[in-house]
């Protein structure tokens, strides 16, 4: 897998745009990042729910690690281009975008502020 074909795959995907973010280039959908791919372009991300990331990593330990952090535990998931298979990719992408179609939950009010 390639940065080319990481890029190709993330903008078959419908309303997909590139834009960058903290300098490196990423995906979005919905005004949303769906996936990223590093400085350098040797590895990707694609923010998958926790589920749909455990299930990767156990079935592509070499391809597919979480993201250091918060994040990772919050599913983000990073793609290493070179152990990644265009077959896969596609569908970890595809989950990564509807991920980015849901909605959020509503945050709590922190109070009356016009006081």
């Amino acid at each position: 897998m390639t940065a080319e074909q990481f890029r190709r795959i993330a903008l078959s995907m419908e309303g997909a745009i590139e834009g960058a973010h903290m300098g490196h280039p990423d995906f979005r959908a919905n005004g949303r990042i769906f996936a990223t791919l590093s400085p350098g372009e040797k590895d990707g991300m694609v923010k998958l729910s926790p589920e749909q990331q455990e299930e990767y990593l156990h079935a592509h330990p070499k391809a597919y690690v979480p993201v250091n952090g918060a994040w990772g535990r919050q599913g983000c998931t990073t793609v290493r281009l070179a152990a990644a298979t265009e077959a896969t990719l596609t569908v970890a992408m595809r989950l990564a975008w509807l991920e980015s179609g849901k909605k959020r939950p509503a945050k709590k009010s922190r109070g009356n502020r016009s006081l």
